[in-house]
């Protein structure tokens, strides 16, 4: 018995990303489609979900330039693809600060906002420093940060001081310190009553499926970093761990938002504008966007 419904929905992508962006150390290995996605979760009576992309604007497009985004749509264009319009959504996980998770929360007009307090405060401090640690904030729209602080001042932002079980029913947000950013989280969401169905969505804590397996299908199974932090990769393997152990031991059930092979994965559908709709679970009398 399902509590939620989960879909990843893809709202823009790169048609040629790096693959050592990707995988760390992965060096001459060419390109590949890299999908920008959200999480949709639906039960309880609420709508959440895991990030909100980016708006398309000011520096949101700089930055979407900047690494060749393409296809953007709106939320509002996305979330009808799910029967659901921004403002139904109540609760929105903020994984980390970076502009294609963390830069359209102005979409969201009646939601409330969960996120790392040491992931806000590090990007006030990033930004602070001396402009030859600009590299720090290359994926990161200042104006963003200064958004979820007015959204403290609007009495709508929850800062997390770590792990924190049940912030929704069968919801818990695990804090990733140190990994791809300072204050990243990953989000489980505990959806059959009786146990042992756990989907962990990761946030960028992992970019594709060789992040929580390795490249070699042959060998023996290891996990490999993203391709880009600023903590280390010791703390993103030990995350990844604690990931998959949350998933029960199914490393199918880490969902990195960013795998263009989660349409193979899970049941899926190509929508109009050439996005992928993917529909990971159903709560019961939920009907399936993509049969």
């Amino acid at each position: 018995m399902n509590d939620y419904s989960i879909w990843v929905l893809e709202y823009a992508y790169v048609a040629q990303y790096h693959v050592s962006g990707i995988v760390y150390g992965a060096h001459n290995q060419g390109y590949r489609k890299l999908p920008y996605c959200y999480v949709v979760i639906k039960g309880h009576g609420t709508v959440a979900m895991v990030d909100v992309g980016y708006n398309e604007k000011d520096m949101g497009a700089v930055l979407a330039r900047r690494f060749n985004v393409e296809a953007w749509q709106s939320p509002e264009t996305i979330l009808a693809q799910c029967g659901v319009t921004p403002e139904e959504v109540e609760h929105v996980f903020l994984s980390h600060a970076h502009f294609d998770h963390m830069g359209n929360t102005d979409a969201f007009p009646n939601a409330k906002f969960y996120l790392q307090e040491k992931e806000l405060s590090k990007w006030v401090w990033a930004m602070a420093l001396d402009q030859r640690f600009r590299w720090l904030n290359i994926a990161t729209d200042p104006a963003d940060v200064m958004r979820v602080v007015d959204l403290a001042r609007q009495g709508r932002l929850v800062c997390l001081d770590g792990d924190a079980k049940d912030v929704l029913p069968g919801i818990d947000c695990t804090a990733a310190y140190d990994t791809h950013t300072w204050g990243s989280m990953f989000v489980t969401v505990r959806n059959d009553t009786s146990g042992g169905d756990n989907w962990v969505l990761a946030g960028d804590l992992v970019y594709s499926f060789e992040n929580l397996t390795g490249q070699d299908p042959k060998a023996p199974p290891m996990y490999v970093p993203v391709g880009l932090g600023v903590g280390s990769q010791t703390n993103m393997l030990f995350t990844t761990d604690a990931m998959v152990k949350q998933a029960g031991g199914d490393v199918s059930r880490v969902i990195p938002v960013h795998e263009d092979k989660l349409k193979d994965a899970f049941p899926s559908r190509t929508n109009e504008f050439g996005l992928q709709v993917i529909e990971l679970a159903l709560a019961d009398g939920e009907l399936s966007l993509v049969a």
